[in-house]
């Protein structure tokens, strides 16, 4: 560091980075650090999630309960009261009174909250996405996609989840007219025609928008929603109610021990008239002392035995989707089918797909005009589908971590390099760092990182000035030593 404002580059606009950003810019003081956001979108804090346009696609929780800033649960519903943004969405109030506005509110929520600070030039946007990333003495040069480059001190990393991986039995495919690999590709879902026969992979949170999406343009085909579990996505519980259980109390060791914790702690509730909605509300907001607690062996029988059953039951969707996937059942047009795809392939225009169902032995075989592949984020990918990921992989400063969900990281939130030490100007913000967190999917915890990041940041300034004056010091020291 010179004596120039030292550069803090984050890379990615989306909630993760635009919040990390937010919350440096309100810590530090005047004129510490040049906070820069490297994002190719338009603007910032909308990112993969809360850039949809599509008016089928909501917020998976209420609004009371998504915030940028920790302990203020209402800020985001205060900005909605106060802004009158949802006035013109009657279907944004659920049955009980909670908002799920559409996605993008939320987005434009984020952006109005950095918008001061854009304006002051405390934190710049750069439209554009990196592309590399080289060693520049004791900081970073950054590579961008647009052919420009970017010097930095210290690196936040705060990418988009990764898109999905293909299964291995649909690989074969790779490139098929009626295969859709990405199911953000709008261009894609609108090609699929009304009457098509649908195969959608994976029946988690992304599966559903999918078929809200279908539905909402018309599709009046036949859809079936395969995973190996078959489990759907939950919906939220009739009317809120206070978390229950404590799971941090001598917290459990194996995944065996934590899982018939949560289902005693489930009877209990019930016997008390509630349900499982506050068991699993409880498990999510001590999510990351139970997940530090468990050895990493246990930590990955927990992703290899429970995180179907988890995902199904912690990631919610909201009341409005789940009223489409409830309809499109009752009326015989959507099946969920526990299964595995064991092959594939093109048959007249259309993919002829093998699957054999969960505790059987014979296969089905059925053809399908379009197979849509929601599977969720390809963590475990992450290096291989970031250039800029793979560049810091290949110079030793950054690694997966051993669970395969995203980044290793220190409690410091710093990445953790190739020898296991950690790589001291490099931070990660956000779901990549959720291997060695835990919890770190929600906006809560989200939100409760990047403020984490923003004072380790802040910490990490204040250590390189003291060094930068200690090395001035000893500078002017020995000028006086040999003056004399």
């Amino acid at each position: 560091m010179s004596a120039r404002e030292p550069i803090i580059a984050i890379v990615g606009g989306g909630f993760s980075g635009a919040a990390t950003a937010f919350h440096l810019a309100r810590l530090l003081p005047a004129g510490a650090a040049d906070i820069v956001v490297v994002e190719p979108r338009e603007r910032l804090g909308y990112g993969l999630a809360y850039s949809t346009t599509d008016p089928s696609h909501r917020i998976n929780v209420p609004a009371s309960r998504m915030t940028l800033i920790s302990g203020q649960d209402s800020h985001f519903a205060d900005w909605l009261e106060r802004t009158r943004a949802i006035v013109d969405d009657a279907e944004a109030i659920a049955a009980y009174g909670a908002l799920y506005p559409q996605r993008r509110i939320f987005g434009r929520y984020v952006e109005s909250h950095l918008q001061p600070f854009l304006q002051s030039r405390t934190i710049r946007h750069v439209r554009s996405a990196v592309a590399s990333v080289e060693r520049n003495g004791d900081g970073y040069r950054l590579i961008l996609a647009d052919g420009g480059t970017l010097a930095a001190d210290a690196l936040v990393i705060a990418t988009t989840h990764p898109p999905p991986a293909l299964p291995p039995a649909l690989r074969a495919m790779a490139g098929a007219a009626g295969l859709v690999a990405n199911p953000y590709d709008l261009e894609r879902l609108e090609a699929i025609e009304r009457d098509h026969h649908v195969l959608v992979v994976g029946t988690g949170l992304t599966s559903a928008d999918v078929i809200a999406t279908l539905d909402r343009r018309g599709h009046r085909g036949s859809i079936t929603a395969l995973s190996r579990h078959g489990y759907r996505s939950r919906s939220h519980a009739a009317s809120p109610g206070d978390p229950i259980g404590d799971f941090t109390t001598l917290p459990s060791r194996s995944a065996a021990a934590l899982f018939r914790r949560i289902r005693a702690t489930i009877l209990d509730a019930k016997r008390q008239g509630e349900d499982w909605h506050p068991v699993l509300d409880a498990v999510r907001r001590q999510g990351q002392a139970i997940w530090q607690a468990l050895p990493l062996a246990e930590q990955r029988r927990v992703v290899r035995h429970l995180r179907a059953l988890w995902d199904a039951h912690r990631f919610r969707i909201a009341p409005q989707i789940a009223a489409v996937l409830d309809r499109r059942v009752a009326e015989g047009r959507l099946a969920y089918r526990a299964a595995s795809i064991v092959g594939a392939e093109q048959v007249d225009g259309r993919i002829r797909v093998g699957q054999r169902l969960r505790g059987q032995r014979s296969l089905v075989v059925e053809a399908f005009d379009s197979v849509i592949v929601t599977t969720g984020p390809a963590h475990a990918d992450i290096s291989r589908t970031n250039t800029a990921i793979a560049a810091l992989e290949r110079m030793g400063l950054v690694r997966l971590d051993p669970i395969g969900l995203g980044l290793e990281t220190d409690s410091q939130g710093r990445a953790v390099g190739t020898s296991g030490r950690p790589t001291d100007s490099i931070f990660v913000s956000g779901p990549l760092a959720r291997g060695s967190i835990g919890e770190l999917m929600g906006i809560p915890e989200v939100t409760a990182h990047a403020e984490h990041i923003a004072a380790e940041i802040h910490q990490w300034l204040g250590y390189k000035r003291r060094c930068v004056a200690r090395r001035r010091e000893a500078v002017i020291s020995m000028s006086l030593f040999r003056s004399h």
